[in-house]
């Protein structure tokens, strides 16, 4: 598949309708094993609001354009951990308890947290993750290379991540105090919503400088200059 003639060049291959139909299968499975019993339907229902869009356009879409199987792959990953804070609800997932039992240690302990930090993962990693579909969205067909495509990819990422928590604080006026907290899973904390900005931030930079260094190492120093000038 040919998005656009440069694509036979620098960018990665467009993963195949088989890889596509697999991955999206095995990303509504996900979806629907964390609606198993979960902790709050209601948050269930809320939480996925989202991913079930993403899917849906995902699959309305690939036959015309479809990412790479790398880009593909990391909003899977993504959606398997989201999909944990949408069982558990963010506020809840016992990641230290886990850690406890297979340890003995206490994460939360040992790093003199207070709080359930799994909410600060899943910001922190939409950043790390999202910014390879992003950044390969807006290579091909917005043509944009260099320090342009890093600029709006990261802009991009910032940009959704206030969006999200937007949507968060106007469903939060809707919603009764318990159900509100489930749902933001602020935990008390009144700078909640730019820690996570700030988290989707740092990984979507964080990602970059890793796709760029990955990028010289596997096509070579001059693919690399280009990309960085071009």
């Amino acid at each position: 598949m040919n998005n656009n003639p440069a694509s036979q060049t620098s960018f990665a291959p467009s993963a195949t309708p088989r890889q596509v139909a697999g991955l999206l299968a095995s990303a509504t499975l996900m979806v629907l094993a964390s609606g198993v019993a979960p902790h709050d339907r209601a948050d269930w229902w809320l939480e996925n609001v989202l991913p079930l869009a993403l899917l849906l356009t995902l699959a309305a879409t690939s036959r015309y354009w479809r990412f790479s199987w790398h880009a593909y792959l990391a909003i899977m990953v993504m959606l398997a951990i989201h999909e944990l804070g949408a069982h558990f609800t963010y506020a809840k997932v016992p990641y230290d308890a886990w850690l406890r039992a297979l340890t003995d240690h206490s994460l939360n302990a040992w790093m003199g947290w207070q709080r359930n930090q799994f909410d600060r993962l899943v910001h922190l990693s939409y950043g790390l993750l999202f910014v390879l579909p992003i950044r390969e969205l807006l290579q091909r067909q917005a043509l944009l290379r260099g320090g342009w495509l890093a600029l709006c990819t990261v802009s991009f990422v910032l940009a959704t991540s206030a969006l999200y928590e937007l949507l968060e604080w106007i469903g939060g006026q809707y919603l009764g105090d318990d159900r509100a907290q489930a749902f933001l899973a602020t935990q008390q904390d009144p700078w909640d919503a730019q820690k996570d900005m700030a988290l989707a931030l740092l990984g979507a930079l964080f990602s970059l400088l890793i796709q760029w260094f990955g990028l010289c190492k596997l096509w070579g120093r001059r693919v690399c200059l280009e990309d960085r000038h071009g």
